[in-house]
């Protein structure tokens, strides 16, 4: 027997057997089921991989626009600045030579460690100190 007599056998009876399983014994619908069940699932995913896809880029967008925001108003802030500085006191500097204040609003009612010092007072140099091993022996009297 030929292969191609054989195929012309064989086809018609797989077929039939085909449709019958299929049809008849609910095999389609069960297939049907599990294809929808797969589409929905599928779909629920995309849908909540969008939503969050959509909160991140909406949340980039607001950082991105008050980030230049934020630049626009520093800028003109900055163009303010140089247009009054520009003009004013026809371009001299009215703190040139000045030092701040030692104390507070100048009542001298500092509180703290350092009231009554001049805040440019340099203090005491101390890193001498730890490099002599004199020193601190003639300090705790060796």
């Amino acid at each position: 027997m030929k292969k191609s007599q054989l195929k012309q056998i064989l086809k018609p009876l797989i077929k039939e057997c085909i449709k019958e399983v299929v049809f008849e014994e609910g095999f389609l619908s069960g297939i049907i089921t599990e294809v929808v069940k797969g589409v929905s699932a599928s779909d629920s995913l995309v849908v909540e991989s969008n939503k969050e896809d959509e909160e991140i880029a909406i949340k980039a967008y607001e950082r991105e626009k008050n980030i230049k925001a934020k630049q626009a108003l520093n800028e003109h802030r900055k163009r303010m600045l140089e247009a009054v500085n520009k003009d004013a006191y026809n371009g001299m500097d009215v703190f040139e030579g000045t030092k701040p204040l030692s104390s507070a609003g100048g009542q001298g009612q500092d509180y703290g460690a350092m009231s009554g010092r001049d805040s440019a007072d340099a203090g005491i140099d101390i890193s001498g100190l730890m490099g002599k091993r004199g020193a601190w022996k003639a300090l705790i009297g060796k």
